[in-house]
């Protein structure tokens, strides 16, 4: 099986073009999200010679939450916007750890 057969059926979408759409907006967010994190981090004043602790915690508690801002954002642009909401949802449940239910069609 081809690795974009094994996307399609684990995202669970109908082409391989909407999988290039997935990963395209997993990389768009992933390099913006690399500015953002500096910007912010410059606007707040976050030391660049902080512990891994306090970079672990600023990462959490700052980066994480816009990361899936923006990623919702491309996936808009991308026509993508029902998948990452999905995604986000799922992702949610699984943090909180309960099961997710049954996927909006």
């Amino acid at each position: 099986m081809h690795i974009w057969d094994k996307l399609k059926e684990r995202w669970e979408v109908k082409s391989g073009w909407q999988v290039l759409l997935i990963l395209i907006t997993f990389a768009c967010t992933g390099f913006s999200i690399l500015e953002v994190k500096k910007w912010i981090y410059g606007l707040i004043g976050f030391p660049t010679d902080a512990s891994v602790w306090l970079k672990i915690l600023g990462f959490i508690f700052i980066v994480f939450p816009i990361y899936q801002i923006v990623l919702l954002f491309y996936g808009t642009i991308f026509g993508q916007f029902k998948f990452f909401w999905n995604f986000e949802k799922k992702m949610v449940y699984r943090m909180i750890g309960r099961k997710p239910p049954k996927k909006e069609d």
